[in-house]
């Protein structure tokens, strides 16, 4: 994990520092040269590569906190079991949670919640569709398993 937490510092300016926004995400997928496509689906969304080059789809009926945790999960499946040119796809949600995906969840959840900012805010200050979609809570178990 302390391999991962090194990398994603020095390629993510804030992760851990302060929430990250979709501009953010944004401006990482294009300083990655990845395309992101927002589209009705039947998944949450998923990453995938194809002859080289990288994508990530992510579902256009999402509410907006769901929809930047799942943008920044599809990111970390790039950052961290990625790139490489072979024809790839990891999709959100969908089969049992492995190795990768509770690693791609942890970075998603960091990036919404720096550690700074789930210790420092009272319950009154978080979102309250932090709290509403579970993410808080899986958030704080994070802190307390990797203290990160």
């Amino acid at each position: 994990m302390r391999f991962f937490r090194e990398k994603i510092e020095s390629l993510v300016k804030g992760w851990n520092k302060r929430p990250l926004t979709e501009a953010d995400f944004h401006r990482l997928c294009r300083r990655h040269r990845i395309t992101v496509d927002e589209m009705p689906l039947r998944v949450s969304g998923f990453y995938y590569c194809v002859m080289g080059r990288h994508f990530i789809a992510i579902d256009s009926k999402l509410p907006p906190t769901r929809k930047l945790f799942v943008m920044f999960h599809e990111f970390a499946h790039y950052l961290m079991h990625a790139p490489n040119t072979n024809e790839t796809a990891s999709y959100h949600g969908v089969g049992k949670p492995t190795r990768k995906e509770k690693e791609a969840d942890l970075f998603a959840l960091v990036a919404l919640m720096p550690a700074k900012y789930i210790l420092e805010l009272t319950p009154e200050e978080l979102s309250e569709d932090l709290m509403d979609d579970g993410l808080l809570a899986e958030r704080l178990r994070c802190y307390e398993i990797y203290g990160i």
